[in-house]
């Protein structure tokens, strides 16, 4: 292959016109014919270029509303011809093709299409045909063609033109990069067909197109492994991935992870009172909401102040200044929220490695769609855990919960499911009282919870934990009356769990034994 090859002859044809007229007068001084097909033509003769028409280098017209136009000989014999081989050359010496050197091709915004809510017709119509075409043949002969999908390109591209032509390194990128959008723009498309249009929930093929991170991370979980973010192509929703850092350290894989578990949680309380989430290693260690941000956050740091340090800080609601005094209290990674004032971002300024993360509106925590995880040989695929309590709680006790206590329990029931199984919750006033998080026994579970509890007590000086008088929430059914007994020895008044044990009988008999409420909500909530 030949390293520096000249650019004498260029096709553009592009739908994101961003920076075209500059790049064309660049290729044009270079001494470059350009070829052009439609709008991109006409923006390249509204800037004062001479451009040549497709349909006078094939000698057809545009037809079919636009869809025929570069499926032709004429252009894909001098995308595809392969310099120095004879019988190529032979064959386009015989039927006039000129070879064409460099691409310039961004494809029809099919996913903007289907993000703005366009109807079916016009969605069809933005399934780009010529432009990956071109794109493919392109790339596939990139030994003596440069094929530029991305305006970002566009400097580079020139410069490397203006010193002589275009180097056989940067052809090899650029065809890779190519490669790539195609497969993205195709990949847009499936899930489009799949999803919504046949509304399939786990199709035969699933695609995935996703672009990393403006760099990689420092490294993963562990300084031995490497890591990186990678953000869904195209149109997504607000989170961890899309939200804007305002200020601090790079963020780390732990960060990232850990974030994305607030954000989950938080989600939960979208339209509830001021509410604060502290999580620590992707579990909650407090949370809890109040007349305002700043009570929030003294109230769930009073659940585990010792777990709260270096922890990650979510709020549900922008953050003023006494909520941002409150927080950098203590050392924190990572606060996020939908926004903070100028107040709260001048406090988080003079905590130079404190990473603040603005997001914008909340997730919705009913936005439904899939979750992955990779296993050895394959992915797990599920649709997303976006249960939600229902109003009519189903009471089994003989006992019913009073309105207080129905309240903590479906506050401690919406913790719950963002704590690792197995999980218990303990609940009083609308603020966590202590957390049993990932044991092997669900019994263990609610003692460390309320081992937590009294140590909170001791060191904020009260006279009891507050687990008295608590509702406790359990993610799944409670296999035996242990956990239930060992909550209400730990003081807890009343109990939500989801039922369906075959020692059900049992465990009510024991809440009803010690005047507990109870109530099932015949759905669980596991979070591995």
């Amino acid at each position: 292959m030949i390293d520096q090859l000249p650019v004498r002859r260029a096709l553009l044809s592009v739908s994101d016109k961003d920076g075209l007229a500059a790049f064309g007068r660049k290729l044009v001084a270079a001494g470059v014919e350009l070829i052009s097909t439609g709008g991109t033509a006409k923006a390249l003769r509204d800037a004062g270029l001479k451009v040549a028409d497709v349909s006078d280098v094939t000698g057809f017209p545009e037809m079919m509303d636009g869809r025929v136009k570069t499926l032709h000989p004429l252009v894909h014999g001098g995308l595809l011809g392969v310099r120095g081989n004879s019988e190529h050359e032979a064959s386009m010496a015989e039927h006039g093709i000129a070879p064409i050197d460099l691409v310039v091709v961004n494809l029809y915004p099919f996913a903007e299409t289907v993000a703005r809510g366009a109807h079916r017709d016009e969605i069809i119509e933005n399934i780009d045909i010529g432009g990956p075409s071109m794109v493919r043949s392109a790339a596939k002969n990139h030994a003596a063609v440069a094929i530029v999908t991305d305006p970002a390109d566009y400097d580079a591209i020139a410069a490397e033109i203006e010193g002589g032509g275009t180097r056989l390194a940067t052809r090899k990128k650029l065809a890779a990069k190519a490669f790539a959008a195609t497969a993205s723009y195709d990949s847009a498309i499936a899930s489009w067909f799949a999803f919504s249009d046949q509304g399939e929930q786990f199709p035969d093929m699933l695609t995935l197109s996703l672009k990393r991170g403006a760099t990689e991370l420092r490294y993963g979980e562990n300084p031995h492994q490497a890591a990186a973010i990678y953000m869904p192509m195209g149109p997504h929703g607000n989170g961890v991935g899309q939200a804007e850092q305002v200020q601090g350290k790079a963020l780390s894989y732990n960060n990232l992870n850990d974030a994305e578990g607030a954000l989950e949680l938080i989600s939960e309380f979208v339209g509830s009172q001021p509410t604060i989430a502290i999580i620590k290693h992707a579990n909650p260690c407090g949370v809890a909401g109040a007349e305002d941000l700043a009570a929030a956050y003294a109230a769930a740091l009073a659940c585990d102040p010792v777990s709260a340090f270096g922890g990650i800080i979510a709020a549900n609601r922008p953050l003023d200044e006494a909520a941002a005094r409150a927080i950098t209290n203590i050392f924190t990674e990572v606060v996020i929220a939908p926004d903070a004032d100028e107040a709260a971002r001048a406090i988080f300024a003079g905590k130079k490695n404190l990473r603040l993360l603005l997001t914008g509106e909340l997730p919705n925590p009913t936005r439904g769609g899939l979750t992955l995880k990779s296993i050895n040989g394959g992915y797990l695929v599920q649709s997303r855990d976006d249960g939600q309590l229902a109003e009519e709680m189903q009471v089994v006790s003989k006992r019913a919960p009073t309105l207080a206590e129905m309240a903590d329990m479906a506050f401690a029931w919406r913790v719950a499911k963002h704590v690792k199984s197995n999980a218990i919750v303990y609940a009083k006033d609308g603020a966590t009282a202590g957390i049993g998080a990932g044991q092997m026994s669900r019994l263990d579970s609610a003692r460390i919870a309320a081992w937590k509890a009294r140590d909170a007590a001791e060191a904020a000086g009260w006279a009891e934990p507050r687990t008295i008088g608590s509702a406790v929430a359990s993610d799944a059914f409670l296999p035996f009356a242990d956990g239930l007994i060992a909550a209400a020895e730990a003081g807890a008044t009343a109990i939500i769990q989801p039922g369906g044990s075959i020692r059900d009988e049992e465990v009510i008999a024991a809440a009803d034994e010690r005047d507990l409420a109870m109530a099932f909500t015949g759905m669980r909530h596991f979070r591995h």
